[in-house]
């Protein structure tokens, strides 16, 4: 049986391949049309599906960028449940926007926050209310779109080029889709990565002439926050807690909160996942902890002690990537 699946996603890997493939060249060969804009757009993305690392890149690029200019982030607000353009405001939600982007407009009150699935359409109508940089998230497949600034995002566990097409693996397109990259970060590092480790990966990924590579880790803060309080994690050590999770891999997670003295009972559920009363009713613990971007979904069960743990990206060579961002988008 086994052998029967790994043959029939192998078929369905090839017919995968044709239709990316041409794809990508029609957008190559100009077959099919591309579009830039005068502003600086930045794209954020990956080659497999989810778990890179695309809400902390964006967000630290908000933090980078948003002193200077009239920043928009812009997505196409995965799993929400309304269609066309929706420029965030107060009577949205995780619902009618998508999770990432509901997390972006509750953290950053300097910023504009959009979702449409036509992206052209949703830049056009941010540069019409004077946004002046738009960061594009998970939009490297969006070939309508020439960014000024194309980052690629592979995570160290899972690195793409040891992946394979769907539904065999997790990649969206071909690995050569990578050249299309202006800077390629490897994500999720781990503290101990060797300079040894480091060459032995940009060998193999045989950067471009123009290609930048770069490496970054996952930085925990040691205090958790609910809506009205925050408390250092220290002092739940040696405490079972339960820790509700709806994303791709939280292992990491996991790991942290247990390595700083928790006894973690985990509700472990799909990325995206909406959550319902039923789910709630299998809290068993007195304080509960989740993922930034699960709260903003759990926190209209009014759930008794919820707190969230916020995350940041770490990149070596912070300073040499800011340069050349800022040396494409002038």
């Amino acid at each position: 049986m086994k052998l029967i699946k790994k043959i029939i996603y192998w078929k369905l890997s090839l017919q995968f391949y044709l239709i990316t493939f041409l794809r990508n060249k029609f957008y190559d060969f100009g077959l099919l049309r591309s579009f830039s804009f005068e502003i600086p757009v930045i794209s954020v993305g990956n080659l497999a599906v989810g778990g890179t690392g695309k809400t902390p890149m964006v967000e630290f690029l908000i933090k980078k960028f948003s002193h200077k200019y009239k920043i928009a982030v812009l997505s196409r607000g995965y799993k929400r449940k309304t269609q066309g353009f929706i420029l965030a405001s107060e009577k949205d939600d995780a619902s009618s926007i998508g999770d990432e982007p509901f997390q972006y407009y509750s953290k950053f009150k300097n910023i504009k926050v959009a979702v449409d699935k036509k992206r052209i359409r949703g830049i056009k109508k941010l540069i019409s209310i004077g946004i002046n940089m738009i960061i594009l998230d998970d939009a490297f497949q969006h070939r309508k779109v020439i960014p000024t600034y194309s980052i690629l995002l592979s995570d160290y566990s899972n690195l793409y080029f040891n992946d394979y097409l769907l539904p065999r693996g997790n990649l969206r397109e071909s690995k050569s889709g990578y050249k299309r990259a202006d800077s390629i970060i490897i994500t999720k590092c781990p503290e101990n990565l060797s300079e040894n480790n480091r060459q032995q990966l940009i060998e193999i990924i045989n950067l471009k002439y123009n290609q930048h590579i770069f490496f970054s880790k996952i930085k925990y803060s040691n205090v958790l926050f609910s809506a009205n309080n925050s408390i250092n994690i220290s002092e739940l050590s040696n405490q079972k807690v339960d820790v509700i999770t709806g994303i791709v891999n939280s292992e990491n997670l996991i790991k942290q909160l247990e390595d700083m003295g928790l006894f973690i009972n985990h509700l472990k559920y799909p990325d995206h996942y909406n959550y319902r009363l039923k789910d709630i009713s299998k809290i068993k613990e007195s304080f509960v902890i989740t993922t930034e971007k699960d709260y903003t979904k759990l926190r209209k069960f009014h759930i008794e002690n919820l707190y969230y743990l916020p995350i940041s990206m770490e990149i070596s060579a912070e300073k040499t990537l800011m340069e050349k961002i800022e040396e494409k988008i002038g």
